[in-house]
């Protein structure tokens, strides 16, 4: 990836199944952006994980299996935890210039004041925009319950009529399967979560001085793309 001439950061969030991952991927390739995506870090780290391994924060430790735990729940994982490792990459990204979309990241008021300092740092609060995808529960548990990811790479793909039967990720060639968090009662607990910890998010970014934009996540993904480019680029 090259770097940018004026690196941006884009912030995509949503409650879960609005397609966050989708449109980054979108944006990271079309403004040359390195899409960063905590679910794919933190199924990353899962996978290298031996029984035993933690991470060590402020004098606590983080135990991988019971974070991992914790995911497959539905319940969140340790704040600290995740804007450890968010920040380690966006540092990583800034000294190489590139700009950074993320999905689904600041989760938590406590990685948004974490994380947002770095960033108004190493690029600007002038370069920074949050994207709100905006979608019913209900869409989001059906959304959720159909989607799967690849072996390789945890590719997460969005459930639609063209993806309905697919059995190996487009990107890499490997075996679709579904996600351990997809049942309907773990997606309705992850809405809880949205509701409860992510929405006072979008509040203080905009304290910050972050531009907001609102979009109707319940369209086909190229209209919602559509939009989001449209809403970035005024």
């Amino acid at each position: 990836m090259k770097k940018s001439q004026n690196p941006k950061i884009i912030i995509v969030l949503g409650p879960p199944g609005s397609g966050k991952a989708t449109q980054a991927e979108l944006l990271a390739e079309t403004l040359n952006l390195y899409h960063l995506e905590t679910s794919e870090i933190i199924e990353k780290n899962f996978a290298i994980a031996k029984e035993g391994d933690f991470v060590k924060i402020g004098g606590k430790r983080y135990f991988i299996s019971e974070e991992k735990k914790l995911r497959e729940k539905g319940k969140w994982m340790s704040p600290p935890l995740i804007a450890f490792w968010v920040k380690n990459k966006i540092k990583a990204l800034s000294k190489e210039g590139k700009g950074i979309v993320f999905s689904g990241s600041p989760k938590t008021l406590y990685e948004a004041e974490e994380v947002t300092p770095l960033i108004k740092k190493l690029y600007g609060v002038s370069n920074v925009t949050l994207i709100l995808i905006k979608q019913r529960p209900e869409v989001s548990i059906w959304r959720n319950s159909r989607r799967k990811i690849c072996e390789l790479m945890r590719h997460s793909i969005l459930y639609t009529k063209e993806t309905a039967k697919l059995k190996l990720c487009p990107l890499d060639g490997s075996k679709l399967i579904r996600r351990e968090d997809s049942k309907p009662e773990v997606i309705k607990s992850k809405l809880n979560e949205f509701k409860e910890r992510t929405l006072p998010v979008v509040d203080y970014l905009k304290e910050q001085g972050v531009k907001i934009k609102e979009i109707n996540g319940e369209q086909s993904v190229a209209d919602v793309f559509k939009d989001i480019f449209k809403a970035i680029s005024r």
